[in-house]
């Protein structure tokens, strides 16, 4: 059986290749919904390299080995599975030049399914499933060379704290198919280029020797578990503390970085019902808000230091691999997902691509102070849970009770998910940044692979 996708870029044939041939390219490629996991570093487009990994079919974990043939620089290279769930399965990268600077990227696989006798019966749902994929992964590679394409060519190294988290995979990702490099700040020993920090501090001045940012990521989970006294203890010790000693760190380090991106949340607003809410807006009141801004205030003194700092308060990040977004989609897809409470408190979001581009564009910004990290197109909670029922074809009728949610999550019910919160990314627009997902159909449909129309 063969399977062809074919999209024109408006880039060069081998701007394209050197994309797909950098660290990270793989990654980027794995949709977020399929559990696939890369052994080892990935060997790079060289003629008889292998690469493996795995994989789960259901609940059945599957190793995956490629080789790398038929390698012709700027053109094509193939991958042929030495082993894997297939009979067999031989996948055509084509990079053909087009007139100007355009070209195609062309996607030819030829496979075969392991039991012919249920081929007729498999094959409809593995060709959909393809096509699934390989829409989602043309849709990537087209977003991230235009991201690229706007911004300054000169290789940075960022070191990101959270960089095992599904943000920070997705961030060092698209850094690294942009040619900058990336160092994981871990808490564990360090492996091959990674670097050891300690959230209770002090951190070693010299963890960030010739590094050019900071992303800072790392924080205990706010949405994990009943907001118990000693959780809320916790969260705000954690978040506080841990930037507390990188930006210590940071001013001890000479020369040093000299840009600081610290992750924040728009639970600074607090509950502001219908207000529309830009980066001038004051902070709320309540839990949420202190700890917030005692996480922010944690990078003061840094711009006395010549640090520029960015303090980018996310919204709700959409993503199955992790988040908020990962916990709705069982109770959704057995259609028990439902609205929280009256559903008409305003939900902030956006997608995972757009949140590690819009930190991409930042990096090399001259933005200071507070971000909105959102899509521009925020949404009830009425509005959330139906359109994702409708992509996920299921009914959404269910109803959760604000007293019921007290009871279950604690304060988490009113400062997080029953609280209405309406942000909008004033900054981020005014600095010409452009969303890939600016609408929830579009944001939900690409991450989980079912396009606006479900």
């Amino acid at each position: 059986m063969r399977f062809e996708r074919r999209s024109v870029l408006p880039h060069s044939a081998e701007r394209v290749f050197r994309w797909h041939g950098r660290p990270g390219a793989f990654a980027r490629l794995v949709p977020p919904w399929e559990q696939v996991r890369l052994c080892g570093p990935h060997p790079g487009l060289v003629e008889g390299s292998e690469a493996q990994f795995e994989l789960r079919i259901g609940p059945v974990p599957v190793t995956w080995v490629a080789r790398h043939t038929e390698v012709v620089a700027d053109r094509q290279f193939v991958d042929t599975m030495i082993r894997g769930p297939f009979a067999s399965w031989r996948h055509l990268h084509r990079f053909e030049p087009l007139a100007g600077t355009e070209s195609a990227l062309v996607d030819t696989i030829d496979y075969a399914l392991p039991f012919p006798p249920c081929s007729g019966i498999a094959a409809p749902a593995v060709r959909g499933q393809l096509a699934r994929t390989f829409r989602y992964r043309h849709a990537v590679t087209a977003g991230d060379l235009a991201l690229h394409n706007r911004l300054p060519t000169q290789p940075l190294t960022v070191a990101i704290t959270g960089a095992s988290g599904f943000i920070g995979r997705t961030l060092s990702a698209m850094l690294t198919t942009g040619g900058h490099s990336v160092i994981p700040l871990v808490r564990r020993r360090p492996g091959t280029s990674e670097r050891q920090w300690n959230p209770a501090g002090p951190v070693d001045p010299a963890t960030f020797q010739g590094v050019d940012v900071v992303v800072h990521l790392a924080g205990e989970s706010i949405a994990d578990g009943r907001w118990s006294p000693a959780r809320q203890a916790e969260i705000r010790r954690s978040r506080a503390m841990g930037t507390a000693a990188i930006a210590a760190g940071m001013k001890a380090a000479a020369p040093g970085p000299r840009l600081l991106i610290s992750a924040s949340a728009v639970g600074f607003y607090g509950d502001r019902g219908e207000t529309l809410l830009d980066e001038s807006a004051s902070a709320g009141t309540g839990f949420f808000p202190d700890v917030v801004a005692a996480w922010e205030a944690a990078t003061d003194g840094l711009e006395a230091a010549r640090i520029r700092v960015i303090n980018t308060r996310f919204g709700i990040v959409l993503s199955p691999g992790g988040g908020a977004l990962a916990k709705m989609l069982l109770p959704f897809r057995l259609g028990l997902g439902g609205r929280l409470g009256h559903g008409r408190q305003w939900m902030s979001w956006i997608s995972i691509d757009d949140c590690a581009g819009a930190l991409v564009h930042l990096i090399h910004s001259g933005i200071r102070g507070p971000v909105n990290l959102v899509a521009p197109e925020p949404v009830t909670n009425a509005t959330f849970t139906s359109t994702l029922g409708n992509l996920l074809q299921r009914p959404a009728v269910a109803w959760v009770p604000a007293p019921a949610l007290r009871l279950l999550v604690g304060g988490l019910a009113d400062e997080g998910l029953l609280a209405s919160t309406r942000v909008t990314p004033t900054k981020l627009v005014a600095d010409g940044y452009q969303f890939r997902h600016p609408t929830l159909a579009a944001g939900l449909g690409h991450v989980l692979g079912l396009g606006e129309a479900g």
